[in-house]
């Protein structure tokens, strides 16, 4: 370390947040291991949690030291955003929804919160893992957009390994959340579903329209269940 941690190799950096490795290999090798294993630093920062804790060794401490580090490290390429954020297209939107979804390797479910003229007030993770099997709870969703008194939302979720195509559980969810948004003054917005190189918007393609317009005609009979 006499000349920095910028003269360490990669083994070496993991090796001084593992710390220890175990019987018969030491805490340099196991990170060569690693780095073998994941092919590079890169993959390794970005592979999926439940596959480093499959690495032998990988257990613990070591693997909440390692798993902190790399969020850090994720979370510091994130470009700082300005407080007051305003968010009036799609594209606005895809571009921040872009750097927040960076370098994740499993689904995450966000909703956007906005004043009457579109300024940020709040980004929540709603749900992580699958969105078509963790169903993120509406009401929560809407129960935060009262909290922190929006008049918008703009729900949206990756596809962390594949093409941003429309499932109809997306279509499904969509659509209560605008059964749950309307009957209280709550416009939402957009969904956005980012994939590997891809983004799909239920506004832009028209989707979102075509739901409003079911839900209208469905009235606000589905609107008691959702928020039960």
């Amino acid at each position: 370390m006499s000349l920095g941690p910028h003269a360490l190799t990669d083994a070496e950096l993991i090796a001084i947040l593992i710390r220890v490795g175990f019987k018969g290999t030491n805490a340099v090798e196991l990170a060569r291991q690693l780095l073998q294993h994941f092919g590079s630093l890169r993959s390794l920062v970005e592979a999926p949690v439940l596959a480093l804790l499959e690495m032998k060794g990988m257990k613990g401490a070591k693997a909440a030291q390692l798993l902190a580090a790399m969020e850090i490290a994720r979370r510091v390429a994130i470009p700082v955003k300005h407080d007051r954020l305003q968010i009036k297209s799609t594209a606005t939107a895809t571009t921040y929804l872009q750097e927040r979804f960076f370098g994740l390797s499993e689904e995450h479910f966000r909703v956007l919160y906005l004043n009457r003229k579109n300024m940020l007030l709040d980004d929540a993770l709603i749900a992580r893992g699958v969105v078509d099997s963790v169903h993120p709870p509406i009401r929560s969703i809407i129960a935060r957009a009262l909290q922190v008194n929006a008049s918008a939302l703009i729900a949206a979720h990756n596809h962390p390994s594949g093409a941003a195509e429309v499932s109809e559980s997306d279509r499904l969810l969509t659509q209560d959340l605008i059964a749950a948004a309307h009957p209280l003054g709550l416009k939402l917005l957009d969904h956005v579903i980012l994939g590997e190189d891809t983004t799909f918007s239920f506004a832009d393609s028209g989707l979102l329209d075509e739901l409003e317009l079911h839900c209208m005609a469905a009235g606000g009979k589905h609107r008691q269940t959702l928020l039960k």
